[in-house]
């Protein structure tokens, strides 16, 4: 049984060294990277993205194959959208990749070599027939061109970074389509937004919608700073919400808000806010953001998901904002990753990678364990570590101004125990039980060589008394 014990304690300290060590070791590398306190790409997203460039391009290459797509619940988000999110956040990341590589003047071949398949499968799952199958049912046949601004979004956003990475130009003709008619009925439309779904309307995806088109104006050569200026008028005045934040969802035809602002919304449009409205508007919102929704708690400091104050729980699930814990907003905070680096908050930036790179839990091979949990497992598996690679590899905008501070937040240091401390009380338990074999076993060779000693001096004893 002493045996057992002893083999089976070896056992699990040789796994620790790979499920809490290399984990360790990866979270102190990642702290001091200074990619992750400033501009540059952090030297975990490149690991990142080699890990997910063959598990991207196998995955969409056999969803698309398989069209399960067309199978999926009408109003399951992670059957439904989180796909197409997946496929955008890679190419959005391998384009920041290639920017770099274009930018710093890196040795070697450019990232998009590396990401051919994974960049072409990713292209052909956002425009596959049977992944616009729940849109096409929630619109119609003329989907394309009517409302559906989450998922218009998507397309553009997706096809602009596949054109800047491949300068193939294959999607041209779509995205220019989507920029032009997206753009004139928002301009059209009485408050300057239109719905998702039916009876859905969501002003931050209008406002990153408004985001991608600005971007794809740099991959198409063409200009709609006009329409952009005034979409302004979507976001501001009567149309903000108490805090003079962009609300979360708001009711059409009437302009009635049903939710202002949330941690998982704001943070995303804050990528967008300072190229589309300039410094001071973008530095204006992320000010008012960080008042009310960025908290420091003793063990963890992050955005929440509903303001300080909020009739909301402070322990909480919702499919979009994912778990919320003691106001956390998990996906807000993630999300926020983005919005800090875009706005040169590296204090915050820092502090949420940080506690990322521990909370992720980083295994060899580059798996991302909670990410990969958190994603759909059957639909979307690599939505979690796809989203985390995007937001590594944003950089801040030309007209951001730089914070740097910060220091290292609870979670992490409460990582860095984890990781080292149950490695090192698994090899104590080992290394003990082992000395106390050892001991016994040295008794053991004393006692028999007591024992053989006296036998030896008896036997003359008793021969003599023979």
């Amino acid at each position: 049984m002493a045996r057992i014990v002893r083999w089976s304690l070896l056992a699990l300290a040789i796994l620790t060294l790979p499920i809490f060590l290399w984990p360790g070791l990866t979270l102190v590398r990642d702290l001091r990277d200074p990619a992750l306190r400033g501009p540059g790409i952090p030297v975990h997203a490149r690991e990142l993205h080699a890990a997910l460039t063959p598990k991207i391009a196998a995955w969409a290459r056999e969803r698309v194959a398989s069209r399960s797509a067309e199978n999926t619940t009408l109003h399951d988000v992670a059957t439904t959208e989180w796909p197409m999110f997946t496929a955008v956040f890679y190419l959005m990341a391998t384009e920041s990749l290639v920017v770099d590589w274009e930018q710093s003047g890196r040795s070697g071949p450019s990232p998009a070599i590396a990401a051919t398949e994974a960049v072409s499968a990713a292209k052909a799952l956002l425009l596959d027939p049977a992944h616009h199958s729940w849109v096409r049912r929630h619109w119609g046949p003329n989907y394309l061109h009517e409302q559906n601004v989450f998922f218009r979004s998507l397309l553009i956003g997706g096809l602009s970074s596949y054109e800047h990475i491949t300068r193939d130009g294959t999607a041209v003709p779509m995205l220019r389509d989507q920029v032009e008619t997206l753009s004139v009925a928002l301009d059209a439309s009485p408050l300057g937004v239109l719905e998702d779904y039916p009876h859905e309307t969501y002003p931050i995806d209008v406002l990153a919608a408004i985001g991608f088109i600005e971007r794809a104006d740099r991959v198409l050569g063409t200009d709609h700073s006009a329409f952009i200026a005034r979409s302004r008028r979507a976001f501001t005045g009567a149309m903000a919400d108490e805090l003079g934040l962009v609300p979360f969802r708001m009711d059409l035809p009437s302009g009635a808000q049903v939710q202002p602002a949330r941690g998982i919304g704001t943070s995303w449009i804050l990528l967008f806010a300072p190229d589309v409205y300039g410094a001071a508007t973008a530095r204006d919102w992320y000010g008012r953001y960080a008042r009310s929704f960025y908290q420091q708690r003793g063990w963890a400091e992050g955005f929440r998901e509903y303001p300080r104050g909020s009739a909301e729980p402070e322990f909480t699930f919702e499919i979009d904002a994912g778990p919320v814990i003691d106001g956390f907003g998990t996906a807000a905070s993630a999300f926020g990753i983005a919005a800090a680096r875009r706005n040169g908050r590296f204090d915050h930036a820092y502090a949420l990678s940080a506690q990322l790179a521990a909370a992720g839990w980083t295994l060899p091979g580059g798996t991302l364990v909670f990410p990969r949990l958190a994603s759909h497992a059957t639909d979307a598996p690599y939505l979690g570590e796809a989203a985390i690679l995007c937001f590594l590899t944003v950089q801040p905008a030309p007209n951001a101004t730089l914070v740097r501070e910060g220091a290292i937040p609870g979670l992490a240091r409460i990582g860095l125990v984890v990781f080292f401390g149950v490695p090192a009380l698994a090899w104590a338990a080992w290394l003990i039980t082992l000395r106390n074999a050892l001991r016994l076993r040295a008794r053991g060779r004393r006692d028999a060589m007591r024992t053989s000693t006296r036998t030896a001096a008896a036997l003359p004893i008793a021969a003599a008394q023979t």
